[in-house]
């Protein structure tokens, strides 16, 4: 049997040495830019290629966090912020954004691409999609159950990577926009500020935390994940301290041993349980959602707060596995011949490196003792290397300065250090099936050179010509996303050319009005499929298609790569629309999801710069700026805040099994509205007030850059759903203030860091 490999988290070089001294397989981590976790201490770029070759040494693997959303005029940094680590044989990249994936399999091809839980997998329809985008590894969604991810496993080959232990996310993972739609600190970013940690009041309930997750700890079932085929066991916290790190990891190397030395006997102890609670938990341990879809019992409705953790804990921790430096033996043999090199040679697992030095010379007055020269050479510095066997071929009445045996030891274990690289890159070489070229892979070209073989050098930067811009203009279409059939009939009796249907259960008689909405008005009408999909949704998701493939939809607007994937193995000849949460952020994104979309609509986190570099082009041929799919806005509508598997209904203890909105408010008095979608058992968390880019919409009228402009209802009446439409319609004519007085313009002017 495989065993699993046990993946730990560093957030800092302290951190990194500790995992390994506690007995992880492989360690995560980040460097100074590109990560999710941009307020850790995170890794200088000497620091990662040390460790790299130190986790080489103990044949053990380092992935790297990338796993931000890309600007487009980030990728080039891209570029030369992974060079240095793949030149040096880095195992993984831990990548988000689907541009980045496509990126790296043209730039890095040996390196192994690792999807990160903020892709939002759910099902074995993304997973086999990602791998045929040339995936290694997924981290689903943590939402996920066992049985779910059992059958990932079973109808995908791919390796699966989980979370085992640590802090949790209210919202899926890649869904949440909460921190940055209030805050500006976008959690797609690595600056997620935790709003789910802030107090709420549900309806008119008394003020609690319903949004702040328990902290998981899957020790006592850690033979049931082993058994579901998972590849990884995953600690989350590269945000805490070393010995946290260290300290999870020692127990989780104690249980995964003993499971498979003896399955039969496995039982974890109090005192060990005991221990997990007193290091960085938050309230209570919870086994997340291994075994529950959601509930109250896994929510710190008390206090989101950490516990203290035991000082006399955190010291044990740090003597145990921290201060004592981890090195490899080496056994050493020195030769000292009179009018003869010196040479030293030190061997480690079948590789032996010597080092040649000055001339041994004749002694005029104090000779060298043996026990000189052992001490002088058996000194291994801020080295991986600890020589623990040394043997001294010598003649008697000799000298050497002792600067001159500093300087052959020194030699010699550099000598060692870069052979076991050699090897190390001989082995990964191999694993990657890399051809045995290597001086394509050791650095020989210059950074510039493989910039301009990949078609990234600045020369490539051009800028698009004002008559091509003027080719692409075009009259922009108003579209509206509705919740109602009340919405819809106002949709249809404005005038509106598409009609996006959400959240309408899909009866006879509402399909009926459909058909006869659109043999009146010649409105095109699309079935928005829903935000998250799930193994228990596949009959539901089997229905919406064939409701697809009905004479009442013109087409699909998808929102996860679940439902993507489903209808491209269903062949489906409508034209798929990909929601703003399909995030584009770079043209290499929209290059790979143009492939199957008749249009993509833009994230909400670029402003409208940010926006015309994926128009325009900053980082393009000029043959890259023909464009397959149209680029859509929504310019009104309340903002999905977070997609959560957790139910507030169900939480406040007022869950009655039936779709709807209830309200949560926070401590300024801000009402949220929040959709429980009990068909696929998720809630949608809005905004408090509308997104309204109406200024947006004029200029974007006058320049025709976009294919159409959306406006989503939620909550609103059928009178005013009539009268938003009729407001973005006159806009057409000419600018006007909006009638409604509380709005947000989003991320349009200052967008994310």
């Amino acid at each position: 049997m495989k065993k699993v490999e046990l993946l730990a988290p560093a957030g800092n070089y302290e951190a990194l040495m500790g995992a390994f001294a506690a007995g992880a397989d492989a360690v995560y981590l980040g460097g100074n830019a590109f990560g999710a976790r941009a307020y850790a201490d995170n890794f200088s770029k000497e620091e990662i290629i040390d460790g790299i070759h130190f986790a080489h040494m103990l044949d053990k693997r380092i992935y790297l966090t990338v796993n931000t959303l890309v600007k487009e005029k980030e990728l080039p940094e891209l570029y030369d912020f992974l060079l240095p680590f793949y030149e040096n044989g880095l195992d993984g990249a831990i990548i988000q954004d689907l541009g980045v994936l496509s990126f790296i399999k043209k730039n890095f091809p040996r390196m192994e691409r690792h999807v990160s839980t903020q892709m939002t997998v759910t099902g074995k329809y993304g997973a086999k999609l990602l791998k045929e985008e040339g995936a290694a590894r997924i981290v689903p969604a943590r939402e996920l159950s066992l049985e779910e991810i059992r059958a990932i496993k079973e109808a995908v080959d791919i390796e699966i990577e989980s979370f085992v232990h640590g802090a949790m996310c209210y919202c899926y993972s890649g869904q949440c926009l909460f921190s940055s739609i209030l805050g500006g600190r976008s959690g797609n970013r690595g600056r997620c500020a935790q709003p789910c940690r802030l107090p709420y009041r549900i309806e008119n309930g008394k003020e609690q935390y319903p949004l702040s997750m328990k902290d998981m700890c899957t020790i006592t079932i850690l033979p049931e994940l082993i058994e579901a085929g998972i590849d990884s066991f995953k600690i989350e916290g590269r945000m805490k301290k070393p010995e946290y790190a260290a300290g999870v990891t020692a127990i989780y190397r104690k249980y995964i041993d003993m499971y498979y030395e003896n399955p039969a006997g496995y039982r974890v102890s109090d005192e060990d349980l005991e221990f997990l609670r007193k290091l960085y938990i938050r309230s209570d341990i919870q086994e997340g959602y291994y075994h529950m879809h959601n509930g109250r019992e896994m929510i710190t409705l008390h206090s989101p707060a950490y516990a203290g953790s035991d000082d006399a804990l955190l010291a044990g921790i740090r003597e145990t596995y921290i201060d004592k430096k981890i090195q490899i033996p080496v056994s050493a043999h020195a030769v000292l011949k009179e009018d003869e090199p010196a040479t030293y040679t030190l061997s480690w697992d079948g590789i032996v490196a010597t080092a040649k030095g000055d001339d041994v010379q004749k002694a005029k007055r104090q000779p060298l003792s043996g026990d000189k020269i052992k001490e002088q050479l058996c000194k291994s510095g801020n080295t991986f290397f600890s020589i623990t066997s040394f043997s001294l071929d010598a003649d008697d009445d000799i000298f050497m300065p002792v600067a001159a045996l500093n300087q052959l030891r020194r030699t010699a274990l550099e000598k060692l250090k870069i052979m076991i690289h050699m090897r190390n890159m001989d082995n990964f070489c191999k694993r990657t099936d890399f051809a045995k070229k290597q001086n394509d892979y050791y650095g020989v070209d210059s950074c510039a050179a493989r910039r301009r073989k990949n078609g990234l050098a600045e020369a490539a930067y051009i800028p698009v010509s004002e008559s091509e811009r003027l080719k692409r203009k075009r009259d922009v279409q108003l579209h509206v996303l509705v919740g109602s059939e009340e919405q819809a009939e106002a949709a249809v009796s404005c005038g509106v050319s598409r009609i996006f249907v959400d959240k309408v259960t899909l009866s006879k008689q509402f399909i009926t009005r459909i058909l006869q909405w659109k043999k009146e008005s010649g409105c095109e009408f699309y079935l928005a499929f829903p935000q998250i999909v799930r193994k228990k949704d596949e009959k539901n998701l089997t229905e919406l298609y064939e409701a697809l493939e009905s004479q009442a939809f013109d087409g699909a607007l998808i929102r996860n790569l679940e439902t993507l994937s489903f209808l491209k193995d269903k062949m489906t000849n409508k034209p798929l629309v990909y929601d703003n949460c399909m995030y584009t952020f770079n043209r290499e994104a929209y290059h790979f999801f143009s492939k199957n979309a008749s249009e993509i609509y833009l994230p909400l986190e670029l402003n409208k710069f940010e926006c015309q570099d994926i128009f325009y082009g900053i980082g393009c041929r000029r043959e890259d700026f023909v464009m397959k799919s149209g680029l859509s806005a929504v310019v009104y509508g309340r903002i999905p805040m977070m997609i959560s598997a957790n139910c507030l209904k169900k939480t406040s203890g007022t869950c009655n099994g039936k779709c709807g909105y209830v309200a949560m408010k926070d401590r300024y008095q801000k009402e949220f509205p929040v959709y429980s979608d009990c068909r696929y058992c998720y809630n949608i968390i809005y905004n408090s007030v509308p997104l309204s880019l109406h200024k947006v919409y004029c200029e974007q009228i006058k320049k025709g850059n976009l294919w159409s402009c959306r406006l989503d209802f939620t909550v609103e009446t059928k009178e005013e759903t009539t009268a938003v439409i009729e407001y973005f319609k006159k806009l057409k004519k000419g600018y006007s203030e909006p009638f409604y007085k509380e709005f947000t313009t989003g991320h349009v002017k200052r967008g994310v860091e």
